[in-house]
């Protein structure tokens, strides 16, 4: 049996508790505004995801940059490992709900924070139905709202240090609205890689916003050739990662 590395042990104590702490801070402003300033939640969740990375010593560089909010897009990126969801929180996407598997709403305190930022929870792709209308809920609300969107491809983290099968929802929510898709690439060297655990170590991820992919002219039809597509082009772009000489640390 693998002996517990204590620093890793205390990093994930103080990150519960604070974690935790942050979640009950915030319910009673959550309840003075009714649950209705999505927006000032999502800010305030950034900062905790930012402090909790700071925690376990990971750092994020950031190459290119976000959209500016004005413009409707869905955001794309490759899921490696545990770490990204505290990148893509920290990254502050502006006026962007996110696309969270339902399992870590036992998290209690990430659940919390979760819902309270609008976050849409989905379903294993063995419930078809289920995750049927949750999309289709999703979308509705987005076409009312025109926020912007967080999902990943893959769907789960893909901890073979290859990009994984990508499925179809994302570009399919995208040609519905007739938003482009933002994508951009998440690096993380092996040495700091907890991949499906949490045995982080420090270090700097490195994420990359790429070109905006126009979606004009998609037709629901054409949705899982245009998903290849955008597969191929993380491909590439996660070789040439892996190019750079302190990737292969």
């Amino acid at each position: 049996m693998k002996r517990r590395d204590p620093r890793t042990v205390v990093r994930a104590t103080v990150s519960g508790l604070f974690m935790t702490l942050a979640a009950l801070a915030i319910l009673p402003v959550a309840v003075v505004t009714f649950f209705r300033s999505r927006r000032m939640y999502a800010r305030y969740s950034t900062h905790v995801a930012r402090i909790i990375l700071r925690l376990w010593g990971l750092g994020v560089r950031v190459h290119g940059r976000p959209q500016d909010g004005t413009r409707q897009v869905v955001y794309v990126s490759n899921h490696s490992s545990t770490i990204d969801l505290f990148v893509l929180v920290a990254l502050g996407l502006p006026n962007t709900r996110f696309f969270l598997s339902g399992f870590l709403q036992k998290i209690v305190p990430l659940g919390i924070l979760a819902h309270l930022m609008g976050t849409f929870f989905t379903v294993p792709q063995d419930r078809p139905e289920e995750r049927r209308r949750i999309f289709a809920r999703a979308c509705k609300i987005l076409m009312r709202t025109h926020e912007s969107v967080y999902l990943s491809p893959e769907g789960m983290r893909v901890t073979t240090g290859r990009i994984g099968h990508f499925n179809k929802g994302a570009f399919h929510l995208a040609t519905v609205l007739g938003a482009p898709i933002a994508p951009f690439h998440i690096f993380i060297p092996r040495d700091i890689d907890p991949g499906a655990g949490y045995r982080a170590r420090p270090g700097t991820v490195v994420v990359t916003f790429k070109p905006l992919i126009e979606t004009t002219g998609w037709q629901v039809e054409e949705v899982v050739a245009h998903k290849e597509r955008v597969r191929d082009l993380f491909v590439l772009w996660h070789q040439q990662a892996w190019q750079v000489p302190h990737a292969r640390t």
